[in-house]
């Protein structure tokens, strides 16, 4: 079952986060051979629309009754309220965010969580409906990125990669990169939005000339393929999304949910839905 969270929990969550001790482990539960199909454990999960519910779903369909869980899964729109969801005890498990993401999180509020092996990979790509190749990018140009520090350096980092940017470290940033004539030669200017509204500024403002979109975003806006500048690539990409729990709260049921993300399965039905790369399993 899919239904919406909102962004506003509580409170209470935000207080929680900002108190508690950090913690950001990776484990590998192995899931107990004590679930009954008979009598399935729910377990309350929030993702992102796509494409993680969308391959919860999967699971749910066809994988869940038999392993002994029932899903309930709660759509979240942004980037935020999954930690908070799972913090405050409202989810029982989130699926949404890569390693680096979570450690930044976990600096800034304290959360103690854990999580599994990464499930898949949404590139990051550079898409463009002024230029055709990156050779061909106007200095000056307005390029679109994600606030959020840590999926923001990934996007520069595929800027880079493109010829775009040069010599960038893990401190750089847009704001770090305004005026700097030797890591942004090209003196591109940018402007920083949440990641799901990259995709509606992208389509509906001409005059931004490259924007930096997430894999789940592109998907769901349903973007023009065409309109691809550049892509980061997936060979050793670290930024897979994997399942997170609270941490010392790895139930029977969070196991076999993780178990069943990494089946066979559910690698076959990411290759044969997103057969454009946009979603790709972990390797």
């Amino acid at each position: 079952m899919r239904t919406k969270l909102a962004l506003a929990i509580t409170g209470v969550a935000t207080l929680f986060a900002v108190t508690a001790c950090g913690s950001t482990g990776s484990t590998e539960p192995s899931a107990a051979p004590s679930l009954d199909p008979a009598n399935p454990v729910v377990v309350k999960v929030g993702a992102s629309p796509v494409p993680h519910s969308q391959i919860l779903e999967f699971i749910d369909e066809n994988l869940a009754k038999d392993a002994g869980i029932d899903l309930e899964i709660q759509e979240i729109d942004d980037y935020q309220t999954p930690n908070i969801a799972l913090a405050d005890g409202t989810i029982d498990a989130n699926y949404f965010q890569t390693e680096a993401y979570l450690a930044q999180q976990v600096a800034d509020k304290g959360y103690e969580f854990e999580h599994g092996k990464g499930v898949h990979l949404e590139p990051l790509t550079i898409f463009s409906k002024k230029f055709d190749k990156p050779e061909d990018v106007a200095d000056g140009s307005l390029v679109l990125l994600n606030n959020d520090p840590v999926n923001q350096l990934r996007g520069l980092r595929v800027l880079e990669s493109a010829g775009l940017l040069s010599g960038l470290t893990d401190d750089d940033s847009a704001l770090t990169l305004d005026g700097d004539d030797t890591k942004n030669p090209k003196k591109l200017t940018f402007n920083e939005v949440n990641s799901e509204q990259v995709p509606k500024f992208y389509a509906e403002d001409d005059n931004i000339g490259l924007a930096v979109i997430n894999g789940n975003y592109i998907v769901q806006a349903k973007l023009n393929l065409d309109e691809v500048l550049a892509q980061e690539s997936s060979q050793d990409n670290p930024n897979s999304n994997f399942l997170t729990w609270r941490a010392g709260e790895e139930t029977p049921a969070i196991a076999k949910l993780d178990e069943l993300l990494h089946s066979e399965e559910v690698a076959a039905f990411i290759k044969k839905t997103w057969t454009d790369g946009s979603v790709i399993p972990a390797s």
